[in-house]
């Protein structure tokens, strides 16, 4: 039966991005809001939606101590394999606003946790945690700004291809798309860990692998998708968003529910997706685009 359950996950989880990506292609292209904006907002929401599940819970019951291994593990999966594989698939030319804010922005992030984690003794409590999720509400004004100014440019232009959706289509293939994706990577990753442990692997190893690339799996198939049907913007919008998004609203979320102790293995972690945000940051300024030996050098 869980053989079953992992076969039926990753069912959902293709499908289900499938209808996603298209769901949320249509919602941009009617309401004239780039590819790029509804990756870094709606599709990088809806695929981190795992990520914060799963961390923001093990706050509630008093074991957060996996939140900052799940969103450390989950952003080094989504650099080094989502756009990895997407670049694999077809070179992903990267937008100019990726390489001035988006990036530079994820790694702000991933420094500044490194950061408070030394200032406050390796504890990330209240105070640390309403910095970064400040600094969230400021990503969030920025982006959606430059959604409104994007919006208003193309107000007067004709739309040269309409989606085949209406807008409620649009919608309900959306929700029924990340439902379907959010399942789906629950069900492999509930089968997974009964499966590894019927082989005897320890609970440390299955939470920093499994729980992590698990997590990640909406990241992978949403952009793997999104590159095989063209649509590069979306594919690196939804693999940086998320990457955002999980440092600065779900480990911000779960810290604040209940203070974090970033142990020392954990700032090596944060070192490590430091430096490999960094060459993803080179590999897109030197040709504005992340091709094919980019994507299997990650």
């Amino acid at each position: 039966m869980t053989y079953l359950l992992l076969v039926i996950g990753f069912v959902l989880l293709v499908k289900g991005a499938d209808f996603f990506v298209d769901g949320s292609a249509s919602i941009a292209k009617k309401l004239r809001v780039p590819e790029l904006i509804i990756g870094l907002t709606i599709v990088a929401m809806g695929t981190s939606a795992p990520e914060a599940a799963v961390s923001i819970s093990a706050s509630l019951a008093g074991s957060n101590d996996i939140a900052i291994s799940n969103v450390t593990g989950s952003n080094i999966f989504n650099l080094l394999v989502v756009v990895g594989a997407s670049a694999l698939i077809r070179p992903i030319c990267v937008d100019s606003k990726i390489i001035r804010r988006d990036i530079p922005f994820s790694i702000i992030a991933v420094v500044l946790t490194f950061a408070m984690g030394l200032l406050f003794n390796s504890v990330f409590g209240i105070l640390p945690s309403a910095v970064l999720l400040l600094l969230f509400i400021l990503y969030m004004f920025l982006t959606i700004r430059s959604a409104m100014k994007d919006r208003r440019l193309t107000a007067n232009d004709e739309v040269k291809e309409e989606s085949s959706l209406s807008m409620p289509k649009s919608i309900l293939s959306t929700i029924v798309g990340i439902g379907a994706v959010i399942v789906g990577g629950q069900l492999v990753v509930n089968s997974a860990t009964e499966i590894a442990r019927t082989f005897g692997l320890s609970e440390t190893l299955i939470g920093l692998t499994i729980c992590a690339i698990g997590t990640s799996l909406p990241e992978l198939v949403t952009s793997v998708v999104a590159s095989k049907k063209g649509m590069s913007d979306l594919a690196i919008g939804n693999a940086i968003g998320s990457n955002i998004l999980n440092f600065l609203f779900v480990f911000a979320m779960s810290s604040l529910i209940s203070p974090v102790s970033i142990v020392n293995e954990a700032f090596i972690d944060l070192a490590l997706l430091t430096g490999i945000s960094i060459l993803a940051l080179i590999f897109s300024i030197t040709r504005k685009k992340i091709g094919r030996i980019e994507g299997g050098v990650f």
